[in-house]
């Protein structure tokens, strides 16, 4: 059996450690992928502009899908190869409906390169060049790739259904966390991205190994010809992998990695 044409990992909780570092056998293995002609697919829901970092780490470049899926992104070329924005209207309308919910949540937007954030929005990734502002305004400065909801470090799993509800087919919703909820265009999601990376590529999903640990994951795990759990994984996700392999913090990506390219 030839090994997989294309490899695709989330980042998070499934390629990183829990301490924000890759190992030296992961970097290994993924240089074994592009060494036997395979192409790296990064599929997350970072956005760009940290993603020169995941590089640096992992020593390796190739494709990444970033925000959950709405935006393309050729880290060997460093150009946008794809992206879909959320309608600004239909952001600014969810947004309001889930104030109305939590009264205390606080929004950032993610705009390709740029960043804003409302003044109480915590991010992970601090930027200088961030845009701090109320979201109407910031919806009007920068056309939003993906819209950020957070409530301090609150959790937001109990409203997460009420947002789907109030998203309708306007929006997806998803979490990658407890404490952050992600808002993306109609029709957005790992898969479909990742989908129309393998067809430019020549590739068919049979020919698609991938791996996650969260339930932004599902859609791509569900589409890919082999699907790939860390056992730190969501237990949605350890239900539906046709495998799974070691934790995030036990180089379970390179453990699989290893065998298919042997």
């Amino acid at each position: 059996m030839p090994p997989p044409a294309i490899v695709a990992t989330d980042l998070d909780g499934t390629l990183i450690r829990s301490d924000g570092t890759v190992s030296e056998r992961t970097r290994r293995a993924l240089r074994r992928v592009r060494e036997h002609g395979g192409t790296v697919v990064f599929v997350t829901g970072r956005p760009i502009r940290v993603m020169a970092d995941v590089v640096a780490k992992t020593s390796v470049a190739g494709i990444a899908v970033c925000a959950n899926g709405a935006l393309v992104y050729d880290l060997d070329a460093q150009t946008t190869v794809n992206h879909r924005e959320l309608d600004q209207q239909a952001a600014l309308r969810l947004a309001l409906a889930i104030r109305e919910i939590v009264p205390d949540v606080a929004f950032a937007v993610e705009s390709g390169l740029r960043f804003g954030r409302e003044p109480a929005f915590r991010t992970m990734w601090p930027d200088p060049l961030e845009l701090v502002a109320d979201l109407a305004d910031l919806l009007v400065t920068l056309p939003p790739i993906k819209l950020l909801v957070r409530r301090s470090g609150e959790s937001l799993a109990h409203v997460y259904e009420k947002v789907v509800d109030l998203a309708g087919a306007e929006a997806v919703v998803t979490r990658s966390t407890e404490t952050l909820i992600e808002i993306a265009g109609a029709g957005v999601s790992k898969a479909v991205a990742l989908a129309e990376v393998a067809t430019a590529h020549g590739v068919t999903a049979a020919d698609v190994v991938a791996f996650g640990d969260m339930l932004n994951d599902l859609p791509m795990l569900a589409w890919a010809g082999h699907s790939v759990a860390v056992a730190n994984a969501h237990p949605e996700v350890l239900a539906a992998a046709d495998e799974i392999t070691a934790s995030n913090d036990h180089d379970g990506v390179a453990l699989v990695l290893e065998r298919l390219f042997d």
